[in-house]
C-alpha cells in the first residue's frame, strides 16, 4: 500500500510542470489576443476618424456652393459651374478639426473640386504586450468623400437682345436711354430639379430656396476590398 502511494505522489510530481506549461501557454495566448483585439479596436478608432474627418471636408465645400448658388440665383449662367464645385476654397481645415475630435490625426488632399481624401492616424498606439513592438504601433486609415450635384436644369434660348427703340436723331438699333439694358434677365428663371423635385424659384422668399442638402449630396466613396 505505502508503494502504491510514493507512485501516485511522484506520478502528480511529474505532472505539476507540465500543468504549469500549459497554464503559461494558456495566459500567453490570452494576452496575444488581448494584443490583437486592442489593435483591432484602435483601427476602427482610426477608420471612424479618417470617414468623418473626410466627410467634414465634403461638407463644408458642398456648404460654400450652396452659399455661391443663393449668391448667383439671379443668373443661371453661372449655376453649372456652381454645381461642378467651381469657387469653394478647401475644405481641409473642417478635416483637421474632426480628426483632432475622434483623437487622431489627419493629412487631407482634394482630388478635384467635388472630393476629398483623408489619411488618419491615432494618436494612441496599441501598448505594451506580449507582442514585441506593439508599444509604438499606431493605426491609419483612408476614407475617401464626395459630393454629388443633385440637380439639373434648362437654361432659356437667350433669343435676340431688344436693339432698343430708336428715337429721332440717333441710328436705328442704338438703344433708348429709357429701355432696360439688355443684359438684365427679364425672363423667370429656369426651372430647377433635385433629385425627384421640381423648384419653382422664387428669390424673394429666400426660405422657399433649396438648402445645401437639396442641392448636393454628400458620402463616402465605396471602398475596394
Amino acid at each position: 500500500m505505502t508503494r502504491r502511494r510514493r507512485l501516485r505522489y511522484g506520478d502528480a510530481g511529474q505532472a505539476f510542470p507540465i500543468y504549469i506549461t500549459v497554464v503559461a501557454g494558456l495566459l500567453f495566448l490570452a494576452f496575444a489576443y488581448f494584443a490583437v483585439g486592442q489593435a483591432a479596436v484602435n483601427r476602427s478608432g482610426a477608420q471612424t476618424a479618417a470617414d468623418a474627418a473626410a466627410l467634414a471636408a465634403a461638407q463644408d465645400t458642398r456648404d460654400q456652393l450652396a452659399d455661391l448658388w443663393v449668391l448667383d440665383v439671379l443668373d443661371p449662367t453661372r449655376w453649372q459651374d456652381i454645381f461642378d464645385g467651381v469657387g469653394a476654397t478647401n475644405g481641409c481645415d473642417r478635416a483637421y478639426q474632426l480628426a483632432a475630435m475622434n483623437d487622431a490625426s489627419a493629412e487631407c488632399s482634394p482630388d478635384g473640386p467635388l472630393s476629398y481624401t483623408v489619411t488618419a492616424q491615432t494618436k494612441k498606439s496599441v501598448g505594451d504586450s506580449v507582442v514585441p513592438g506593439t508599444e509604438d504601433v499606431r493605426a491609419h486609415a483612408n476614407a475617401t468623400a464626395v459630393i454629388e450635384s443633385l440637380c439639373t436644369f434648362d437654361l432659356p434660348d437667350p433669343g435676340t437682345p431688344d436693339p432698343g427703340t430708336p428715337t429721332p436723331g440717333t441710328p436705328t438699333g442704338t438703344p433708348d436711354p429709357g429701355t432696360p439694358d439688355p443684359g438684365t434677365p427679364a425672363d423667370p428663371l429656369p426651372r430647377l430639379t433635385c433629385k425627384d423635385r421640381d423648384w419653382d424659384l422664387d428669390p424673394d422668399d429666400p426660405a422657399g430656396l433649396p438648402g445645401p442638402e437639396d442641392l448636393f449630396d454628400v458620402h463616402l466613396a465605396t471602398r475596394a476590398g
